[in-house]
């Protein structure tokens, strides 16, 4: 499959490209494996954005999810917000992430 064009973090440069196939080789390009918690909340940050318009700081987007933060930190091994971000073809988090 081939994966539209990213930019240096690599975020997809047209959100309005993405795919859950995209986000998917996406992910095995970087190393990361999506298993279904993952890939969970990757479509429930898609969700949240399509409502809001607005990437969650990850506080809120826990809340939204009802899953501690801690949880998702121990997930992801990382600030979780910029990978569902980035896999979910949303716009980089701003912030703190």
């Amino acid at each position: 499959m081939e994966i539209p064009q990213r930019d240096g973090d690599g975020y997809l440069i047209d959100m309005n490209s993405w795919t859950p196939e995209i986000g998917r080789a996406m992910a095995d390009v970087d190393g990361i494996l999506l298993d279904d918690e993952k890939w969970n909340q990757i479509l429930k940050a898609r969700e949240y954005y399509e409502e809001h318009a607005v990437v969650p700081p990850i506080r809120k987007f826990a809340k939204y999810l009802g899953a501690p933060s801690k949880e998702m930190f121990n997930l992801w091994l990382t600030g979780p917000m910029k990978p569902i971000t980035k896999y979910g073809g949303l716009p980089k988090p701003t912030g703190c992430v």
